[in-house]
């Protein structure tokens, strides 16, 4: 019979064997140093240069403030590096130098305690983190200053699920419609405040090339300014789930010299205070929005080859809305009525006589959410 296992605890723990096999810890060694000289790879590739590549850097800064972050962040990753391989290095250097050896039967002798390793290994991370908290505070302060007197203010609303830019020194108001959004225009060198809120749920100003992302809550107007240093398009987006069309809300910033800036606020005004044309005769139909998600009726009908005269309600108390016919164009875009109607408000909105068929109605503003069916009959 074989009897018990009798020998000490010590005597049992020396039986023990590593799962795998050298060759194979060898292997995993390899693979995770190519993994690392792979990310570091890419990281060259494309953060530093301002490429769109994947890699361990952000993408060159477009504003003076994104300049502010890039110059902090090389600091922080190099000392995150040099933290892994030296923690990491020492773990495997260990793990390799002390393993157990064909003919060892003994423990060795355990340190319990050492004043000195656990000063340094309080004192280097303690003056690390000191040292990133000060550059840290140092910089928001740099990017989150408000001077007195910005060149360019502009309030920016978020909502279910669009945009609304507003220049109130200029009297322009712009709305989004679709998925590309509204067009923020702004001069180059000048410093551009944003006041920046929301009308219902969280929702966040992110431009990546700006390097910075900020919340708009209902209730709060959070304020920052950027000085964007060169012409060009920049992509933005919410970066904040907020809900059904969050994948939806664009919005694309238009950066310009001043004089190009001028002209565009020169054109924009014109348009806005462009005479619309008298409403002709027609057929007028009543349309009601509700909310970001429904119009009433939902279903219309209408005459063939009559303009239709939409005698449009916005009884949402949150949100802009308009009223959009698919396939109208000779090309087959939409016809839209302009200008949007803003919460609270009526307008008249008439649009072409159009051939019998069945037609997709929809908000510009919400054209997920908003739709419904109208049907022209002979």
């Amino acid at each position: 019979m074989v009897g018990p296992d009798l020998r000490k605890p010590s005597a049992r723990l020396l039986d023990w064997r590593p799962a795998l096999p050298r060759p194979a810890v060898v292997a995993v060694l390899i693979g995770l140093l190519a993994l690392v000289l792979a990310a570091c790879a890419a990281a060259g590739e494309g953060g530093t240069t301002g490429g769109s590549g994947p890699g361990l850097f952000p993408v060159e800064p477009a504003t003076e403030q994104g300049q502010e972050t890039f110059d902090l962040y090389p600091i922080v990753f190099w000392i995150a590096v040099g933290v892994f391989v030296l923690v990491e290095g020492w773990l495997i250097w260990i793990v390799l130098r002390y393993r157990r050896r064909r003919g060892d039967d003994v423990l060795p002798a355990q340190t319990h305690g050492h004043n000195g390793l656990e000063i340094v290994w309080t004192l280097i991370p303690a003056l690390i983190v000191t040292g990133l908290f000060v550059g840290t505070v140092d910089k928001l302060g740099r990017i989150d200053r408000l001077v007195d007197q910005p060149d360019v203010v502009i309030d920016v609303i978020g909502f279910q699920w669009q945009w609304q830019f507003d220049y109130p020194a200029e009297g322009l108001s712009f709305v989004g419609s679709g998925r590309t959004g509204p067009v923020m225009a702004l001069p180059v060198n000048e410093r551009v405040r944003i006041r920046l809120q929301a009308r219902d749920v969280i929702h966040a100003f992110y431009v990546p090339q700006f390097l910075y992302k900020r919340d708009a809550i209902p209730g709060r107007v959070n304020e920052f300014e950027v000085v964007v240093n060169e012409p060009g398009t920049y992509g933005g987006q919410c970066a904040e789930f907020c809900g059904l069309a969050h994948a939806d809300m664009f919005f694309t910033v238009e950066a310009m010299t001043r004089a190009d800036y001028d002209v565009w606020v020169t054109a924009r005004q014109e348009e806005a205070n462009r005479t619309p044309p008298p409403a002709g005769e027609g057929q007028t139909i009543e349309l009601t929005a509700v909310d970001a998600l429904t119009f009433e009726p939902e279903s219309l009908t209408a005459q063939a080859d009559v303009p239709i005269i939409f005698q449009f309600q916005n009884v949402d108390t949150l949100q802009p809305h308009d009223v959009a016919i698919e396939g109208v164009g000779e090309g087959g875009e939409a016809w839209v009525g302009t200008p949007f109607t803003n919460p609270g408000e009526s307008n008249t909105y008439t649009a072409p006589a159009l051939p019998a068929g069945e037609y997709e109605f929809f908000c510009s503003i919400h054209p997920t959410t908003m739709r419904g069916i109208l049907t022209v009959s002979p």
